[in-house]
C-alpha cells in the first residue's frame, strides 16, 4: 500500500524547493544529503525547522526536499516556505499558528535589475569634475 505523503512548494529569491513530508522520526534530507552536511550554518538549520516548531510537529515527519537555484539563505527560506505549505495539507488547523509566525507569506524581495547607464542596479560610474 502507498505511504501517505504531503507535498508543498516553497520559493525565496531565485530558489525553489519541492518538499515532501512523510510520517517518520524527524530526518531532514535535502538533495539526497543530510541537512547537517547540506546546510553549513546552524542558524539556517533553525530557519528550516521554524514551521515544525510553530506547529509542535518537530520529530513526527521525515522531510525530503529537492531544492535548486540561489544560495544557502535563499534555499533555506524556500525550504521553510515549502514545509509550511506542506503542513497545511497535513492539517488545516495549523493555519493560525503558521500565519501568526509569518511562515505562509512568500518573501517578495528580489534582486533589483541593472539599469542602463549604471554599473549595477544603483551604482553609478565614479564622478569626476574634470
Amino acid at each position: 500500500m502507498a505511504q501517505v505523503q504531503y507535498i508543498g512548494t516553497g520559493r525565496r529569491k531565485s530558489s525553489t524547493a519541492r518538499v515532501r513530508l512523510v510520517p517518520g522520526e524527524g530526518k531532514i534530507v535535502i538533495n539526497n544529503r543530510d541537512v547537517e552536511t547540506y546546510v553549513p550554518f546552524a542558524s539556517l538549520r533553525e530557519i528550516i525547522k521554524q514551521p515544525l516548531v510553530a506547529t509542535e510537529t518537530l520529530g513526527s515527519y521525515d522531510i525530503h526536499v529537492n531544492v535548486n537555484g540561489g544560495g544557502f539563505t535563499g534555499q533555506a527560506g524556500a525550504i521553510r516556505h515549502g514545509i509550511a505549505r506542506a503542513l497545511l495539507t497535513v492539517d488545516p488547523d495549523f493555519r493560525p499558528a503558521l500565519k501568526s509566525a509569518g511562515l505562509l507569506t512568500r518573501d517578495p524581495r528580489m534582486k533589483e535589475r541593472k539599469k542602463p547607464g549604471l554599473r549595477g542596479a544603483r551604482r553609478a560610474p565614479q564622478f569626476s569634475k574634470r
